[in-house]
């Protein structure tokens, strides 16, 4: 495994006032100008060779080479200028991943005009789209891309304005521009060209939004320089991008970091290619990405753990899926939540059986302030939860924060702020100029810091209970995930000044009716091992609702946010807590 991975040097600072400062030996990190240029590059080096992919109504490939992408980038781009769109006026897109939505995102950095992909939720799952107006009118969109014009029509309808540009890939109503007009015309691709050679480092290249769980949305700046520097980033910690482009098969939505950022770049800048999954790990959509996991081999791959659960039950019936899955693979990737100890396991067991080796599965900590990627594992652990360490160009800065160690992180990979939000962005980093992350981390080994980190829990979902004990949330949720093996999703941790805690817990299969005597076995299981009252739950309530993106209770990803799912089930809260102690429904 050493000639695929990194092997990273430290020093660590312990400060007077408890913090520590941990950083690489060698700390300098050499990145390109920008994204779009790794595209021009590969287009001229490799043409012929595969950038995007995406199953069409036949159920075969549609693909796009680099090659062939590269004018069609260009010719939108000067449309985009010629339509007066600018750094001031940039591209609002609503789509799911789609060959036309990278098309869109990169034609947009190509001209240095942001781009800005937002949750599809927002525009198809709402019904007042008050999210949706909120995000468009922090942007002050010049052109609006949509997937659909008639899916996506009222969500347009809420947030264009009269000199609103309008572009869809089909069914246009009128005044709407149908894109493969603007990527076939004959159009003068001077300014586009210009605007391309004079694009810098600080060239805003896009908006991504935070989840707006606890108020309005934030439009994180990414500029050029912070992509190509978390590319940098990765490279340095995954060698084998070097000498083998990597092949993804991925869901998770670029209107988020982890793919629309990592995954995303990753495939650009080592000319690799992207198979867009059109599945879900959901009972409804996990078939389509059993279908395209039989057929196309990853390199890379990442996947929620609810995703990897239903995987792994799929590939001990179908030795097709499973051989092909590993054949090519180098790691596995998970985040969004904990992953219970039974399915790193099995995980790992398929592939020591398919390969003769285990491939490295592991997890990371960033944000979608940091690029993302900030901390990795490349060592192979025992169990799930560690995040790793730094990557190189990361300054690590461990705050005392109550019982716990708040992470703060320093890299050219972490954005300079929030558009049009000054308060907010000097609230997000501290004296030394550190991006707070608002999590937790615990030291595997306080003596040896290299060993990694596990993951503490989120600040701010910390609470106390009526006696003045804390409860670190997130270490809990995931101890009842690992313990409840299979049997739930997640769960949401209550009692907050109460004396006593609960759980709300999604159900793995939320159509079957609970088994509340099975319930309280696993339960009775899990208390008899606690230590005190910050880790016993007497009350939990099965959830009959699945999780709302629409309130931000969870993400498209499907990580849940604790306080959301709160804050909207005050029902749920008093059926908790009322009554006697035990295993309930709401």
């Amino acid at each position: 495994m050493s000639d695929k991975f990194w092997t990273p040097e430290f020093e660590v600072e312990y400060r007077d006032d408890g913090s520590i400062i941990m950083r690489h030996t060698d700390p300098e990190i050499y990145f390109g100008r920008t994204i779009p240029d790794s595209l021009v590059r590969w287009a001229q080096k490799t043409p012929d060779h595969d950038w995007l992919a995406q199953r069409n109504e036949a159920g075969t490939w549609d693909r796009l080479t680099y090659g062939d992408a590269l004018p069609m980038l260009r010719k939108l781009g000067a449309a985009f200028l010629k339509m007066g769109l600018t750094a001031d006026r940039p591209v609002l897109i609503l789509s799911e991943n789609s060959i036309d939505h990278g098309v869109v995102a990169m034609a947009c950095q190509y001209v240095g005009i942001p781009g800005a992909a937002v949750s599809t939720a927002y525009a198809l799952l709402s019904d007042t789209h008050d999210k949706l107006r909120d995000v468009a009118g922090q942007l002050n969109a010049g052109a609006i891309y949509a997937s659909d014009g008639a899916a996506y029509g009222p969500a347009i309808a809420a947030v264009a304005g009269p000199d609103t540009h309008v572009i869809v890939s089909k069914n246009p109503a009128e005044g709407m521009h149908l894109l493969s007009d603007l990527t076939h015309a004959d159009i003068d691709l001077t300014a586009a060209d210009a605007a391309f050679a004079d694009l810098s480092g600080d060239t805003v290249a896009k908006y991504l939004f935070t989840s707006g769980s606890t108020g309005s949305p934030k439009a994180v700046i990414n500029t050029q320089s912070m992509l190509t520097s978390n590319m940098a980033l990765a490279a340095d910690c995954f060698r084998f991008l070097a000498f083998k482009p990597p092949v993804l098969v991925d869901w998770a939505p670029w209107s988020h970091t982890a793919s629309g950022n990592k995954a995303f770049n990753i495939v650009i800048t080592n000319g690799g290619t992207f198979y867009i999954d059109e599945g879900k790990p959901t009972p409804k959509l996990i078939g389509k990405t059993i279908a395209n996991l039989r057929e196309i081999a990853p390199s890379w791959y990442f996947n929620v753990p609810v995703g990897y659960e239903m995987l792994v039950q799929a590939m001990r019936e179908d030795d097709q899926l499973r051989n092909n899955f590993f054949s090519n693979l180098d790691m596995m990737m998970y985040a969004g939540a904990g992953m219970a100890q039974h399915t790193w396991e099995d995980l790992l067991t398929l592939s020591r059986e398919t390969t003769g080796h285990e491939v490295l599965l592991t997890t990371a900590l960033g944000a979608t302030e940091t690029g993302p990627l900030a901390m990795i594992g490349t060592t192979q652990q025992e169990k799930p939860g560690n995040v790793g360490v730094p990557v190189k160009g990361v300054t690590l800065k461990l705050v005392p924060n109550e019982d716990k160690l708040e992470a703060r992180i320093k890299s050219p990979s972490v954005t300079r702020g929030y558009l049009n939000d000054p308060a907010k962005t000097a609230e997000a980093f501290d004296d030394e100029g550190f991006y707070c992350l608002g999590d937790a981390l615990r030291p595997v080994d306080m003596n040896d810091l290299t060993k990694g980190f596990l993951f503490d829990g989120r600040i701010a979902e910390n609470f106390k209970l009526s006696t003045g004990t804390w409860v670190a949330v997130g270490a809990l949720r995931a101890s009842m995930v690992d313990h409840f093996d299979g049997l739930i999703r997640d769960a949401v941790i209550v009692g907050e000044n109460r004396d006593e805690l609960g759980a709300m817990v999604f159900p793995a299969n939320p159509d079957a009716e609970p088994d509340l005597a099975a319930y309280q076995s696993v339960l009775d299981a899990f208390n008899a091992k606690a230590t005190g009252s910050s880790n016993r739950v007497r009350r939990l309530v099965v959830l009959r609702e699945v999780p709302s993106l629409d309130k931000g209770e969870a993400t498209d990803k499907g990580s849940i946010n604790q306080r959301a799912v709160i804050r909207h089930r005050p029902e749920a809260v008093e059926v908790l807590f009322d009554g006697e102690r035990g295993v309930k429904t709401y």
